[in-house]
Protein backbone atom coordinates (compact mmCIF):
# COMPACT_ATOMS: atom_id res chain seq x y z
CA UNK A 1 0.00 0.00 0.00
CA UNK A 2 1.26 3.47 -0.87
CA UNK A 3 2.70 5.37 2.08
CA UNK A 4 1.18 8.71 3.09
CA UNK A 5 2.68 11.35 5.31
CA UNK A 6 4.27 14.76 5.61
CA UNK A 7 6.11 15.59 2.41
CA UNK A 8 7.38 19.03 3.45
CA UNK A 9 7.06 21.60 6.21
CA UNK A 10 7.56 25.35 6.55
CA UNK A 11 7.06 27.75 9.42
CA UNK A 12 6.39 31.46 9.78
CA UNK A 13 7.12 33.05 13.11
CA UNK A 14 5.75 36.39 14.25
CA UNK A 15 8.33 39.05 13.40
CA UNK A 16 8.62 40.53 16.90
CA UNK A 17 10.39 38.96 19.88
CA UNK A 18 10.05 39.58 23.61
CA UNK A 19 12.91 38.60 25.92
CA UNK A 20 11.23 36.93 28.90
CA UNK A 21 14.00 36.80 31.55
CA UNK A 22 15.50 40.20 30.75
CA UNK A 23 12.52 42.30 29.65
CA UNK A 24 9.31 40.66 30.88
CA UNK A 25 10.44 39.30 34.27
CA UNK A 26 11.90 42.56 35.67
CA UNK A 27 8.69 44.50 35.01
CA UNK A 28 6.69 41.69 36.61
CA UNK A 29 9.06 41.71 39.60
CA UNK A 30 9.79 38.02 39.13
CA UNK A 31 12.90 35.85 39.15
CA UNK A 32 14.09 35.32 35.55
CA UNK A 33 14.64 31.64 36.34
CA UNK A 34 10.89 31.26 36.75
CA UNK A 35 10.83 31.45 32.96
CA UNK A 36 14.11 29.85 31.94
CA UNK A 37 14.25 26.97 34.43
CA UNK A 38 10.61 26.72 35.48
CA UNK A 39 8.68 27.18 32.24
CA UNK A 40 11.66 26.47 29.99
CA UNK A 41 11.08 29.65 27.98
CA UNK A 42 13.55 32.33 26.87
CA UNK A 43 11.78 34.42 24.24
CA UNK A 44 8.31 34.67 22.70
CA UNK A 45 7.30 35.58 19.16
CA UNK A 46 4.59 38.18 18.51
CA UNK A 47 2.94 39.37 15.29
CA UNK A 48 3.66 42.85 14.00
CA UNK A 49 0.79 45.26 13.35
CA UNK A 50 0.22 43.92 9.82
CA UNK A 51 0.52 40.23 10.77
CA UNK A 52 -2.16 37.81 11.92
CA UNK A 53 -3.11 34.15 11.59
CA UNK A 54 -3.90 34.59 7.88
CA UNK A 55 -0.66 36.33 6.92
CA UNK A 56 1.50 33.91 8.91
CA UNK A 57 -0.32 30.89 7.48
CA UNK A 58 -0.27 32.22 3.91
CA UNK A 59 3.40 33.17 4.09
CA UNK A 60 4.35 29.72 5.38
CA UNK A 61 2.23 28.06 2.67
CA UNK A 62 3.72 30.26 -0.05
CA UNK A 63 7.26 29.34 0.98
CA UNK A 64 6.35 25.66 0.98
CA UNK A 65 4.68 25.74 -2.42
CA UNK A 66 7.52 27.68 -4.00
CA UNK A 67 10.16 25.35 -2.60
CA UNK A 68 8.31 22.26 -3.82
CA UNK A 69 7.48 23.80 -7.21
CA UNK A 70 3.72 23.51 -6.69
CA UNK A 71 0.80 25.34 -8.28
CA UNK A 72 -2.81 25.56 -7.05
CA UNK A 73 -3.66 22.71 -9.43
CA UNK A 74 -1.47 20.39 -7.33
CA UNK A 75 -3.45 21.05 -4.14
CA UNK A 76 -6.84 19.40 -3.67
CA UNK A 77 -7.46 20.22 -0.05
CA UNK A 78 -6.64 23.12 2.30
CA UNK A 79 -7.31 22.60 5.99
CA UNK A 80 -6.53 25.27 8.57
CA UNK A 81 -6.31 24.40 12.24
CA UNK A 82 -6.63 27.33 14.61
CA UNK A 83 -8.14 28.42 17.89
CA UNK A 84 -7.59 32.10 17.01
CA UNK A 85 -10.24 32.45 14.30
CA UNK A 86 -12.01 35.79 13.95
CA UNK A 87 -15.10 34.67 12.02
CA UNK A 88 -17.74 32.16 13.12
CA UNK A 89 -18.73 31.29 9.55
CA UNK A 90 -16.04 32.01 6.96
CA UNK A 91 -13.04 29.68 7.46
CA UNK A 92 -9.49 30.95 7.60
CA UNK A 93 -8.61 28.59 4.73
CA UNK A 94 -10.62 30.75 2.31
CA UNK A 95 -8.65 33.83 3.32
CA UNK A 96 -5.36 31.98 2.89
CA UNK A 97 -6.29 30.56 -0.49
CA UNK A 98 -7.28 34.06 -1.59
CA UNK A 99 -3.86 35.33 -0.58
CA UNK A 100 -2.07 32.54 -2.45
CA UNK A 101 -4.10 33.20 -5.59
CA UNK A 102 -2.54 36.68 -5.68
CA UNK A 103 0.91 35.23 -6.38
CA UNK A 104 0.39 31.83 -8.06
CA UNK A 105 -1.03 31.16 -11.51
CA UNK A 106 -4.38 29.43 -11.37
CA UNK A 107 -6.81 29.15 -8.49
CA UNK A 108 -8.06 26.84 -5.76
CA UNK A 109 -11.70 26.66 -6.86
CA UNK A 110 -11.41 22.87 -7.11
CA UNK A 111 -9.93 22.50 -3.59
CA UNK A 112 -11.90 21.40 -0.54
CA UNK A 113 -11.33 24.01 2.18
CA UNK A 114 -12.11 23.80 5.86
CA UNK A 115 -11.24 24.88 9.37
CA UNK A 116 -10.60 22.56 12.32
CA UNK A 117 -11.20 23.44 15.95
CA UNK A 118 -10.30 21.35 18.94
CA UNK A 119 -7.88 23.55 20.84
CA UNK A 120 -4.25 22.60 20.17
CA UNK A 121 -4.91 19.11 18.80
CA UNK A 122 -6.70 20.47 15.72
CA UNK A 123 -3.46 20.56 13.71
CA UNK A 124 -2.98 16.83 14.18
CA UNK A 125 -6.65 16.17 13.46
CA UNK A 126 -6.21 18.04 10.18
CA UNK A 127 -3.26 15.78 9.37
CA UNK A 128 -5.51 12.80 10.07
CA UNK A 129 -8.22 14.19 7.79
CA UNK A 130 -5.75 14.70 4.95
CA UNK A 131 -4.24 11.25 5.48
CA UNK A 132 -7.67 9.59 5.38
CA UNK A 133 -8.69 11.60 2.30
CA UNK A 134 -5.64 10.39 0.39
CA UNK A 135 -5.85 6.80 1.66
CA UNK A 136 -9.52 6.69 0.60
CA UNK A 137 -8.46 7.53 -2.96
CA UNK A 138 -10.50 10.72 -3.09
CA UNK A 139 -7.57 13.06 -3.77
CA UNK A 140 -7.38 12.51 -7.56
CA UNK A 141 -3.60 12.61 -7.43
CA UNK A 142 -3.50 15.90 -5.53
CA UNK A 143 -1.83 16.72 -2.22
CA UNK A 144 -3.31 18.36 0.87
CA UNK A 145 -2.12 21.55 2.49
CA UNK A 146 -2.49 21.58 6.29
CA UNK A 147 -1.83 24.87 8.07
CA UNK A 148 -1.74 25.30 11.85
CA UNK A 149 -1.76 29.00 12.68
CA UNK A 150 -2.39 30.83 15.94
CA UNK A 151 -1.78 33.97 17.93
CA UNK A 152 -1.75 32.69 21.49
CA UNK A 153 -2.56 35.72 23.61
CA UNK A 154 -3.72 35.74 27.22
CA UNK A 155 -5.42 38.53 29.12
CA UNK A 156 -2.91 40.91 30.65
CA UNK A 157 -1.92 39.73 34.12
CA UNK A 158 -3.02 36.14 33.49
CA UNK A 159 -0.56 33.48 34.76
CA UNK A 160 -0.34 32.15 31.20
CA UNK A 161 0.84 35.49 29.82
CA UNK A 162 4.48 34.40 29.81
CA UNK A 163 3.71 31.44 27.53
CA UNK A 164 2.28 33.54 24.69
CA UNK A 165 3.47 33.15 21.12
CA UNK A 166 2.49 33.53 17.48
CA UNK A 167 3.33 31.58 14.36
CA UNK A 168 2.20 29.18 11.68
CA UNK A 169 3.23 25.75 10.44
CA UNK A 170 2.40 24.69 6.89
CA UNK A 171 2.60 20.99 5.99
CA UNK A 172 2.19 19.22 2.67
CA UNK A 173 0.50 15.82 3.00
CA UNK A 174 1.05 13.51 0.07
CA UNK A 175 1.77 9.99 -1.14
CA UNK A 176 5.38 8.77 -0.94
CA UNK A 177 6.31 11.60 1.44
CA UNK A 178 9.81 13.04 1.62
CA UNK A 179 9.81 13.71 5.38
CA UNK A 180 7.83 11.24 7.52
CA UNK A 181 5.29 8.50 6.88
CA UNK A 182 2.28 8.50 9.22
CA UNK A 183 1.36 5.24 10.93
CA UNK A 184 -2.03 3.60 10.51
CA UNK A 185 -2.27 3.04 14.28
CA UNK A 186 -3.52 5.81 16.56
CA UNK A 187 -4.47 6.02 20.18
CA UNK A 188 -6.88 8.45 21.82
CA UNK A 189 -7.77 9.71 25.26
CA UNK A 190 -10.80 11.99 25.26
CA UNK A 191 -13.19 13.40 27.86
CA UNK A 192 -15.47 16.38 28.41
CA UNK A 193 -13.27 18.78 30.40
CA UNK A 194 -13.18 22.49 31.24
CA UNK A 195 -9.45 22.95 31.75
CA UNK A 196 -9.02 25.68 29.09
CA UNK A 197 -11.74 27.27 27.01
CA UNK A 198 -12.87 30.47 25.27
CA UNK A 199 -16.66 30.76 25.57
CA UNK A 200 -17.36 33.57 23.09
CA UNK A 201 -14.20 35.37 24.12
CA UNK A 202 -10.76 35.94 22.63
CA UNK A 203 -8.65 35.29 25.70
CA UNK A 204 -8.82 31.89 27.37
CA UNK A 205 -10.21 30.97 30.76
CA UNK A 206 -7.69 28.58 32.27
CA UNK A 207 -7.57 26.36 35.33
CA UNK A 208 -3.80 25.87 35.29
CA UNK A 209 -3.55 23.06 37.85
CA UNK A 210 -6.50 21.21 36.36
CA UNK A 211 -5.12 21.67 32.84
CA UNK A 212 -1.88 19.95 33.80
CA UNK A 213 -3.78 17.04 35.36
CA UNK A 214 -6.03 16.66 32.34
CA UNK A 215 -3.08 16.86 29.93
CA UNK A 216 -1.29 14.02 31.71
CA UNK A 217 -4.42 11.90 32.13
CA UNK A 218 -5.45 12.12 28.48
CA UNK A 219 -1.85 11.45 27.33
CA UNK A 220 -1.73 8.31 29.47
CA UNK A 221 -5.05 7.10 28.07
CA UNK A 222 -3.93 7.82 24.50
CA UNK A 223 -0.70 5.87 24.99
CA UNK A 224 -2.57 2.90 26.43
CA UNK A 225 -5.07 3.05 23.57
CA UNK A 226 -2.23 3.24 21.04
CA UNK A 227 -0.61 0.17 22.57
CA UNK A 228 -3.90 -1.71 22.27
CA UNK A 229 -3.52 -1.60 18.48
CA UNK A 230 0.24 -1.20 17.93
CA UNK A 231 1.57 -3.35 20.77
CA UNK A 232 3.63 -2.49 23.82
CA UNK A 233 5.98 0.47 23.52
CA UNK A 234 9.52 0.68 24.92
CA UNK A 235 11.58 3.82 25.64
CA UNK A 236 14.19 2.73 23.11
CA UNK A 237 11.68 2.23 20.28
CA UNK A 238 11.65 5.91 19.32
CA UNK A 239 14.45 8.25 18.37
CA UNK A 240 12.41 11.28 19.45
CA UNK A 241 9.05 11.83 21.15
CA UNK A 242 7.59 15.25 20.22
CA UNK A 243 4.83 16.33 22.59
CA UNK A 244 2.36 19.16 22.45
CA UNK A 245 4.45 21.91 24.04
CA UNK A 246 2.54 24.86 25.49
CA UNK A 247 5.79 25.40 27.40
CA UNK A 248 8.72 23.00 27.83
CA UNK A 249 8.14 22.61 31.57
CA UNK A 250 4.86 20.84 30.88
CA UNK A 251 6.60 18.30 28.66
CA UNK A 252 8.98 17.35 31.47
CA UNK A 253 6.03 15.94 33.40
CA UNK A 254 4.57 14.13 30.38
CA UNK A 255 7.94 12.63 29.48
CA UNK A 256 8.46 11.23 32.98
CA UNK A 257 4.98 9.71 32.97
CA UNK A 258 5.59 8.18 29.54
CA UNK A 259 8.98 6.74 30.49
CA UNK A 260 7.55 5.12 33.61
CA UNK A 261 4.73 3.57 31.63
CA UNK A 262 6.92 2.29 28.78
CA UNK A 263 9.62 0.91 31.10
CA UNK A 264 7.17 -0.95 33.33
CA UNK A 265 7.86 -4.69 33.25
CA UNK A 266 11.00 -4.28 31.11
CA UNK A 267 14.72 -4.72 31.69
CA UNK A 268 14.84 -0.99 32.50
CA UNK A 269 12.65 -1.49 35.56
CA UNK A 270 14.76 -4.52 36.51
CA UNK A 271 18.00 -2.53 36.22
CA UNK A 272 16.59 0.30 38.35
CA UNK A 273 15.14 -1.95 41.05
CA UNK A 274 18.29 -2.03 43.17
CA UNK A 275 18.48 1.78 43.05
CA UNK A 276 14.87 2.95 43.49
CA UNK A 277 12.84 -0.23 43.86
CA UNK A 278 10.25 -1.61 41.49
CA UNK A 279 7.25 0.33 40.26
CA UNK A 280 4.25 0.19 42.63
CA UNK A 281 1.43 -2.12 41.52
CA UNK A 282 -2.14 -1.17 42.29
CA UNK A 283 -2.97 -4.61 43.71
CA UNK A 284 -0.41 -4.10 46.48
CA UNK A 285 -2.33 -1.19 48.03
CA UNK A 286 -5.57 -1.06 49.98
CA UNK A 287 -6.66 2.34 48.64
CA UNK A 288 -6.22 4.28 45.41
CA UNK A 289 -4.83 7.24 47.35
CA UNK A 290 -2.07 5.08 48.82
CA UNK A 291 -1.22 3.76 45.36
CA UNK A 292 -1.14 7.27 43.90
CA UNK A 293 1.16 8.46 46.69
CA UNK A 294 3.52 5.55 46.04
CA UNK A 295 3.54 6.29 42.32
CA UNK A 296 4.44 9.93 42.96
CA UNK A 297 7.28 8.90 45.26
CA UNK A 298 8.59 6.43 42.67
CA UNK A 299 8.51 9.07 39.92
CA UNK A 300 10.37 11.54 42.12
CA UNK A 301 13.12 8.94 42.43
CA UNK A 302 12.92 7.91 38.79
CA UNK A 303 13.63 11.39 37.42
CA UNK A 304 16.94 11.50 39.33
CA UNK A 305 18.31 8.30 37.82
CA UNK A 306 21.03 8.34 35.20
CA UNK A 307 18.99 6.11 32.89
CA UNK A 308 16.09 8.52 32.83
CA UNK A 309 18.22 11.67 32.54
CA UNK A 310 20.15 10.19 29.62
CA UNK A 311 16.94 9.15 27.86
CA UNK A 312 15.36 12.57 28.41
CA UNK A 313 18.43 14.38 27.09
CA UNK A 314 18.51 12.22 23.98
CA UNK A 315 14.81 11.73 23.17
CA UNK A 316 12.91 14.71 24.62
CA UNK A 317 15.20 17.70 25.03
CA UNK A 318 15.89 18.18 21.29
CA UNK A 319 12.15 18.58 20.67
CA UNK A 320 11.95 21.67 22.90
CA UNK A 321 14.49 24.06 21.37
CA UNK A 322 12.24 26.00 18.99
CA UNK A 323 9.37 26.20 21.48
CA UNK A 324 11.68 27.66 24.11
CA UNK A 325 12.38 30.55 21.72
CA UNK A 326 8.91 31.21 20.25
CA UNK A 327 6.39 30.37 22.98
CA UNK A 328 3.10 28.55 22.54
CA UNK A 329 1.77 28.23 18.98
CA UNK A 330 -1.34 26.31 20.07
CA UNK A 331 -2.24 24.11 17.06
CA UNK A 332 1.31 24.32 15.71
CA UNK A 333 3.19 23.52 18.90
CA UNK A 334 3.53 19.74 18.48
CA UNK A 335 4.55 20.27 14.87
CA UNK A 336 7.39 22.63 15.75
CA UNK A 337 8.44 20.02 18.34
CA UNK A 338 8.79 17.49 15.50
CA UNK A 339 10.68 20.05 13.42
CA UNK A 340 12.94 20.91 16.36
CA UNK A 341 13.86 17.24 16.83
CA UNK A 342 14.67 16.62 13.17
CA UNK A 343 16.60 19.89 13.00
CA UNK A 344 18.72 18.74 15.95
CA UNK A 345 19.30 15.39 14.26
CA UNK A 346 20.46 17.16 11.09
CA UNK A 347 22.86 19.37 13.04
CA UNK A 348 24.30 16.36 14.86
CA UNK A 349 24.72 14.40 11.63
CA UNK A 350 22.42 11.61 12.79
CA UNK A 351 21.26 8.99 10.36
CA UNK A 352 17.50 9.07 10.76
CA UNK A 353 16.19 7.09 7.80
CA UNK A 354 13.79 4.45 9.06
CA UNK A 355 13.86 5.74 12.63
CA UNK A 356 10.60 6.19 14.53
CA UNK A 357 9.01 9.22 16.17
CA UNK A 358 6.17 8.91 18.68
CA UNK A 359 4.02 12.04 18.44
CA UNK A 360 1.87 13.08 21.39
CA UNK A 361 -0.74 15.71 20.53
CA UNK A 362 -3.16 17.32 22.96
CA UNK A 363 -6.05 19.74 22.92
CA UNK A 364 -7.84 21.15 25.94
CA UNK A 365 -11.46 20.29 26.36
CA UNK A 366 -9.95 17.59 26.14
CA UNK A 367 -8.32 15.05 23.84
CA UNK A 368 -4.90 13.51 23.28
CA UNK A 369 -3.69 11.50 20.30
CA UNK A 370 -0.63 9.26 20.03
CA UNK A 371 0.70 8.03 16.70
CA UNK A 372 4.03 6.93 15.25
CA UNK A 373 5.89 8.34 12.27
CA UNK A 374 8.72 6.83 10.23
CA UNK A 375 11.47 9.12 8.96
CA UNK A 376 12.01 8.88 5.20
CA UNK A 377 15.22 8.64 3.20
CA UNK A 378 14.98 12.22 1.90
CA UNK A 379 14.31 13.76 5.34
CA UNK A 380 17.59 15.66 5.54
CA UNK A 381 17.04 17.67 2.36
CA UNK A 382 13.62 18.72 3.60
CA UNK A 383 14.80 19.77 7.05
CA UNK A 384 17.82 21.69 5.78
CA UNK A 385 15.53 23.67 3.45
CA UNK A 386 13.48 25.14 6.33
CA UNK A 387 14.87 28.54 7.35
CA UNK A 388 14.17 28.33 11.09
CA UNK A 389 17.37 29.96 12.32
CA UNK A 390 17.21 32.96 10.00
CA UNK A 391 13.59 33.70 10.89
CA UNK A 392 14.33 33.59 14.61
CA UNK A 393 17.50 35.67 14.27
CA UNK A 394 15.79 38.35 12.18
CA UNK A 395 12.98 39.05 14.64
CA UNK A 396 12.85 42.60 16.00
CA UNK A 397 13.20 42.82 19.78
CA UNK A 398 10.55 44.85 21.57
CA UNK A 399 10.46 46.57 24.95
CA UNK A 400 7.79 45.90 27.56
CA UNK A 401 6.01 49.11 26.53
CA UNK A 402 6.09 47.91 22.91
CA UNK A 403 4.69 44.58 24.06
CA UNK A 404 1.76 46.32 25.73
CA UNK A 405 1.02 48.18 22.49
CA UNK A 406 1.21 45.10 20.27
CA UNK A 407 -1.00 43.17 22.71
CA UNK A 408 -3.60 45.92 22.39
CA UNK A 409 -3.29 45.91 18.59
CA UNK A 410 -4.26 42.24 18.50
CA UNK A 411 -6.95 42.55 21.16
CA UNK A 412 -10.20 42.26 19.18
CA UNK A 413 -12.02 44.54 21.63
CA UNK A 414 -9.64 47.45 21.10
CA UNK A 415 -9.08 49.72 18.13
CA UNK A 416 -5.77 51.54 18.32
CA UNK A 417 -3.42 52.95 15.71
CA UNK A 418 0.18 51.83 16.10
CA UNK A 419 2.94 52.13 13.53
CA UNK A 420 4.47 48.88 12.41
CA UNK A 421 7.76 47.88 14.02
CA UNK A 422 9.16 46.27 10.86
CA UNK A 423 8.95 46.91 7.15
CA UNK A 424 7.07 44.23 5.19
CA UNK A 425 8.83 42.83 2.15
CA UNK A 426 7.95 39.85 -0.02
CA UNK A 427 5.00 38.81 2.15
CA UNK A 428 1.26 38.95 2.68
CA UNK A 429 0.03 41.71 4.98
CA UNK A 430 -3.23 42.69 6.63
CA UNK A 431 -4.49 45.98 5.13
CA UNK A 432 -7.80 46.66 6.89
CA UNK A 433 -11.48 45.85 6.68
CA UNK A 434 -13.85 45.55 3.73
CA UNK A 435 -17.48 46.57 3.28
CA UNK A 436 -18.83 43.58 5.27
CA UNK A 437 -16.23 43.87 8.02
CA UNK A 438 -14.14 41.16 6.40
CA UNK A 439 -10.37 41.33 6.76
CA UNK A 440 -8.42 42.34 3.65
CA UNK A 441 -4.96 41.25 2.57
CA UNK A 442 -2.43 41.99 -0.16
CA UNK A 443 1.01 40.88 -1.16
CA UNK A 444 3.84 43.37 -0.67
CA UNK A 445 6.81 42.92 -3.00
Amino acid sequence: MTSVGIDAIEIRTGKLVLDLPNTFAPVKGEDPEKYTKGLGLYTSSFPDVYEDIVTMGANAAKALMERKGLTPEDIGRIDVATESAFDNSKPVSTYISGCLEQVFEGDFRHANKGERKFACIAGTQSLDDAYNWIKAGRNRGRAALVIATDTALYERGDPGEATQGAGAVAMLIDEDPDLVELSTEQGYGSMDETDFLKPNQQFPSVDGKRSMQVYLARMREALEDYESVAGRTHPDDFEYIPFHTPFPGMVRKAALLGFRHMSRGTEIEDDLASEIGRQPREDDFETWDDYEEAIRAYMDDLKTTEQYRDWYTRVIEPTLDISSRVGNWYTGSVHIARLSALKAAAEEGKEMTGKKLLVGSYGSGAQAEIHAETVQETWLDEIEAVDVDSQLAERTEISFDDYELIHDVHNHEKEIEVEEFTQPEGEFVFTGWGRMNERRYEYVE
